[in-house]
């Protein structure tokens, strides 16, 4: 049975890279060979798949079929919440799967998937961190009830801090 286990979780971790069957049409980048770890100052963390739980003999994971690999992260199954972030001033948008952040613009409207390595913070914060045509890209949200995006009257519960491509944007999310 723990075979079983690791050769599912081999499979999985080997199909991060590829887009899945059922994933959305934009385009992918590779899952980051030196992609960043947790929140800031951990941009150097070297990331690597981790290994099935051998004492268990079972794995965490469900059959390999069930799980797409934005929701794995390591042998872990994320439970994230989807989300659809915006800003403006240069106008940008992104939506949230597990790990996988589709960052897109007016230029790019179909968007690019980043696949980062999430990390939950404390008082409902959590962070992506990965890489966008070869550059850091770190995204942040925090609690922050009626953020607004500057453009219209809707208020988000979440305001989001992004650096892409160099630059520092602010924005705002909710739930998908």
């Amino acid at each position: 049975m723990r075979s079983i286990g690791l050769i599912i979780a081999s499979a999985l971790l080997a199909s991060c890279g590829r887009p899945a069957a059922d994933s959305s049409s934009a385009p992918e980048t590779e899952p980051p060979e030196n992609a960043a770890a947790g929140m800031a100052g951990a941009s150097n963390v070297q990331v690597e798949p981790q290994p099935a739980p051998e004492s268990t003999g079972t794995s965490n994971m469900a059959a390999a079929g069930d799980v797409h690999p934005c929701q794995v992260q390591g042998t872990e199954r994320l439970q994230v919440t989807p989300l659809r972030a915006v800003g403006t001033e240069p106008f940008w948008g992104a939506r949230v799967e597990g790990r996988c952040v589709t960052y897109s613009t007016p230029e790019n409207q179909q968007g690019t998937r980043v696949w980062a390595r999430y990390s939950a913070g404390a008082a409902g914060r959590a962070a992506w961190v990965g890489q966008l045509d070869g550059k850091n890209f770190e995204m942040r949200v925090r609690p922050e009830p009626g953020c607004s995006d500057g453009m219209s009257d809707e208020r988000y519960p979440l305001a989001v801090e992004l650096l892409v491509n160099g630059e520092q944007r602010k924005g705002c999310a909710k739930p998908a």
